[in-house]
Parts: C-alpha cells; sequence; structure tokens
C-alpha cells in the first residue's frame, strides 16, 4: 500500500480507524526526512493491510503544533486508536519493522486497561 497525505482533515479518522496506522511527520527542507521518505515507503509495501501515511510539517503547522512535534522526521504509530509510539529521527528499516512487530504483539485490551488504569490514578491524584 502506498502512503497517504494525512492533513489536519482527515488525521483524526485515519488515527482512530482499527489496525496499524504510521505516521511520518516531514518537511520537504528536512535532510534526515528526505533519507527517511524511501524507507517509509518501502516498508510500507511489505504490510499492505495498515495504513502508513505522511504529515507535511510546513503545510500542517497546527496539527504538528497540537502533536507537539519538535524535530522531524518523527514517527507516530496508533493501533485501534491508541498511540503506541513516537520515535524522533531517521530510522533504519529494521528498526521500523521491529517497532510494527511489537504493536502486532499487543494484547490491545490489555493496553487499553492499563490507559484506565493511569487515568484513574491521575483522577485521584488530581
Amino acid at each position: 500500500m502506498a502512503t497517504k497525505e494525512i492533513t489536519s482533515e482527515n488525521f483524526k479518522s485515519t488515527v482512530e480507524q482499527d489496525g496499524i496506522v504510521l505516521l511520518d511527520f516531514w518537511a520537504e527542507w528536512c535532510g534526515p526526512c528526505k533519507r527517511f521518505g524511501p524507507i517509509f515507503e518501502q516498508v510500507s509495501e511489505k504490510y499492505e493491510n495498515y495504513t502508513f501515511g505522511k504529515v507535511d510539517t510546513e503545510a500542517n503547522q497546527e496539527l504538528s503544533a497540537a502533536l507537539q512535534v519538535q524535530s522531524i522526521p518523527t514517527l507516530m504509530m496508533f493501533r485501534d486508536g491508541v498511540l503506541l509510539a513516537r520515535e524522533a529521527g531517521l530510522m533504519p528499516p529494521q528498526a521500523l519493522e521491529d517497532l510494527i512487530a511489537q504493536a502486532e504483539a499487543l494484547n490491545m485490551d490489555d493496553v487499553r486497561a492499563q490507559i484506565a488504569e493511569q487515568q484513574a490514578g491521575q483522577q485521584e491524584q488530581g
């Protein structure tokens, strides 16, 4: 599956869908982004059942600011609407594939239960 362009308009619907979603935050002027782009595209072709999206930080400054993207490239990985990973910097193909394998191995019911426990703990403290 080829990568798709992610904007402020389709971000929420993209990351909230079922399955694994990987987003590459990049900019045209960014050297490491230009080197990571082909790696991201190559890995996307191996995992056709997952969504791979690219967010141009220059064209989507409000979205990038809201997500606190401070350096690029930044990779964010979601599964079933839950942010699982956020990695800044150039990533080799094997590291990206390892991250995907970790997401595949997760029991999302357990992840959601952990999130609920954390939120309940924060509410008790707050």
